[in-house]
């Protein structure tokens, strides 16, 4: 009851800038990222492969010039915090996925560069994802609602740069 007072209070208070209807679609969005990232993952984990940001950082490491790119450039391709990403290169070098490497215009800088497993791993978990997008997002939609859905992103995007 207190959130609903709260949230009442909000839109109430916020009414130039924030509607209610703003408000609902905005945790309906929410939840449907969350639920289709739920599903993503559990299509991962059922085929007996790593999450999903596993899978973002050998698809970014693949996409890189050398497979290698700085730790600072990765932070910015991938949506993970700087210390959990420093956690997560550790657990994939130790599974052999990537390594650091020496940056040698900075004694204090490394690389991270994709391994041959790393590569082999981003193949075993493309087809799976795939599908997993399709299932849960595309079949979902015709191309007008995604035609539509990308000019909607497109503008959240320009004005949140």
């Amino acid at each position: 009851m207190v959130g609903a007072i709260a949230t009442i209070m909000l839109v109430s208070s916020m009414s130039n800038r924030l509607s209610r209807a703003a408000l609902d679609v905005w945790a309906r969005f929410m939840r449907a990222e969350r639920m289709l990232l739920d599903a993503v993952e559990d299509d991962l984990k059922a085929a007996g492969l790593p999450p999903l940001l596993w899978y973002d950082v050998v698809l970014e490491l693949t996409r890189a010039p050398e497979g290698r790119l700085r730790h600072r450039d990765l932070q910015g391709r991938v949506l993970l915090a700087k210390y959990n990403l420093s956690r997560l290169i550790d657990r994939m070098a130790d599974d052999g996925l990537v390594m650091r490497a020496p940056v040698q215009e900075d004694a204090r800088g490394a690389y991270i560069a994709i391994t041959e497993n790393g590569r082999r791993l981003q193949k075993r978990m493309w087809p799976v994802y795939a599908r997993s997008i399709a299932r849960h997002f595309a079949a979902q939609l015709d191309e007008h609602d995604l035609a539509e859905l990308d000019r909607i992103i497109a503008k959240l995007r320009t004005a949140a740069s």
